[in-house]
């Protein structure tokens, strides 16, 4: 999910929410646009920043104020590291 020059996607505004992942690790989930216009959901861990941020599809009319905490781990689960192309 980075562009062709190596930057990491820009987070839109919003809410952004902070959990906890299965191993005790705090992370922020927050939306973003992807390079080609996209919505996506950025995860960025923040109590280990050797951790690759994560991204995963999210649909624009879910409120991410009303998903549940296990739900955001689910999903955090099933997002591919995001890397360079």
């Amino acid at each position: 999910m980075t562009s062709a020059r190596g930057r990491r996607p820009r987070r839109s505004s919003g809410t952004e929410r902070i959990f906890e992942d299965q191993g005790g690790r705090m992370w922020s989930a927050g939306r973003t646009i992807t390079p080609r216009g996209g919505e996506a959901m950025l995860f960025t861990c923040i109590s280990d920043p050797r951790e690759p941020p994560r991204a995963v599809f999210f649909p624009s009319d879910i409120r991410l104020a009303d998903v549940p905490a296990d739900e955001l781990r689910a999903l955090l689960e099933r997002a591919p590291k995001v890397g360079r192309l």
